[in-house]
C-alpha cells in the first residue's frame, strides 16, 4: 500500500498574522504531515464587495454585519508572505501548498514551482480556472464539495482535454458544511467516485474529530486533507471546525497505524509475531484420569488442555479406542508414542 498523503489545511487560520502562520507550520511539521496548505487569493478578484458570508462564517466570526469581502481582505497573504512561508516550510521539512481561487493566483503559484495544485470545491465549475490549472501540467487534487457526479465528470473531462492524464488526478470526496454533520458525510461516495471515474480518491474532512479521516483511509483513501488550528477559541471562520495540535498528531498517528494494518498481502495465515503463541493458546489431548498400560481409551479418559504441543484436540475421535502402552497419570500429555 502506498503511503497516504496527509495535507494539514492551515487555510486562513493564520488570521492574517505571519507569526501565527509559522506556528501553524511548526505544528504541522511536528505532527508529521506531508503538506501544510494555505490559501492564495485577493479579495478584489474572487468576491463582490456585497457578497454575504456563509452562515458558518458569520457564526464562527461572531460578526454577521461584516461582508465576505472585508473578512477575506483581512486574511490575504502577500507575495512576500508566500516566499517567507515557503522558506520556513523547507526549514521544518514539510512541503508548502496553497490553493488559488482565480487564474492570476494559479499563475503566481506556478511561478513558485509548487509540486501539485489543489482545486477547492467552489472552483469545480470554474472553466477558466480548471483550464489554467490543467495547463500547468502538475498533479492535481480536486475537491468535490457541493458537487454531483456530472460536475465531477465535466471537470475531469475539461482537465483531460487540456493535457492532464487521469492518473495525475486525485479526487477528494468532500462536504463543505463546517463542521459537516456525521449523517451528511456519505463516506461510501468516495469509492463511488473511484469506481465511476477510475481515479485515485481521498477525503477532505470538515467533520469534528478525526474518526472519519481514519475511516476514509481504511476504505481506501490515498489522500486526507484536514483543517487545523492553534486554538479553537481564536476568532475566524474556520477555527471551530479545525483540529487542535494534539488532535492533528493523533490523526496522523492513527492514519499511519491504519496504513500498517492494511499493508499485508491478504493471505490468512499465522503472522510472525503470533507464531510463538500457538502452543501456549491452543490445546492438545491430555489424560483426565490415571490409566494403566493396556487400557482402551474412552472419551471420558481424555481432556483438551493447554499447552498445544501434543496431539491436537482435533484428533479427538482418532484417539478414542486406542490402547495405552504404558502406565500414565492424570494430566499427562498424550503423545502418539504412548498409544497403539
Amino acid at each position: 500500500m502506498s503511503k497516504v498523503i496527509i495535507i494539514a489545511e492551515a487555510g486562513v487560520n493564520h488570521n492574517g498574522d505571519l507569526n501565527i502562520a509559522k506556528q501553524l507550520i511548526d505544528v504541522a511539521a511536528d505532527a508529521g504531515v506531508d503538506y501544510v496548505k494555505f490559501q492564495t487569493f485577493r479579495a478584489d478578484t474572487i468576491v463582490s464587495p456585497q457578497a454575504k458570508k456563509a452562515d458558518y462564517q458569520s457564526k464562527n466570526t461572531g460578526n454577521e454585519e461584516q461582508s465576505q469581502y472585508d473578512m477575506l481582505k483581512a486574511l490575504e497573504l502577500s507575495e512576500a508572505d508566500h516566499e517567507e512561508l515557503i522558506d520556513y516550510c523547507k526549514s521544518r521539512g514539510v512541503e508548502f501548498l496553497s490553493s488559488a481561487f482565480d487564474v492570476q493566483g494559479i499563475e503566481y503559484l506556478n511561478e513558485l514551482n509548487l509540486g501539485i495544485f489543489k482545486i477547492p470545491s467552489g472552483e469545480i465549475t470554474n472553466y477558466p480556472y480548471l483550464k489554467a490549472i490543467a495547463l500547468t501540467g502538475k498533479p492535481i487534487v480536486l475537491s468535490t464539495g457541493m458537487a454531483d457526479m456530472k460536475d465531477i465528470e465535466d471537470a475531469l473531462l475539461l482537465l483531460e482535454e487540456n493535457g492532464v492524464n487521469r492518473d495525475q488526478i486525485t479526487v477528494l470526496h468532500c462536504n463543505t458544511e463546517y463542521p459537516t454533520p456525521m449523517h451528511d458525510v456519505n463516506l461510501h461516495a468516495m469509492n463511488t467516485i473511484k469506481n465511476a471515474f477510475d481515479v485515485k480518491v481521498g477525503y477532505s474532512d470538515h467533520t469534528l474529530g478525526i474518526e472519519v479521516s481514519v475511516a476514509a483511509v481504511a476504505l481506501g483513501a490515498k489522500l486526507i486533507e484536514k483543517h487545523f488550528t492553534l486554538d479553537h477559541s481564536l476568532p475566524g471562520p474556520d477555527h471551530k471546525a479545525s483540529l487542535e495540535p494534539d488532535q492533528l498528531k493523533h490523526m496522523v498517528l492513527s492514519i499511519r497505524n491504519i496504513e500498517a494494518a492494511l499493508s499485508g498481502d491478504g493471505i490468512k495465515r499465522p503472522s510472525e509475531s503470533e507464531k510463538k503463541n500457538v502452543e501456549i493458546a491452543r490445546k492438545s489431548i491430555h489424560l483426565a484420569k490415571d490409566l494403566k498400560k493396556g487400557t482402551i481409551i474412552q472419551e471420558s479418559d481424555i481432556v483438551p488442555l493447554r499447552p498445544g504441543d501434543g496431539i491436537s484436540a482435533m484428533e479427538w475421535n482418532t484417539i478414542i479406542g486406542k490402547v495405552v502402552i504404558r502406565d500414565m497419570n492424570k494430566f499427562d500429555k498424550l503423545n502418539w508414542s504412548d498409544i497403539t
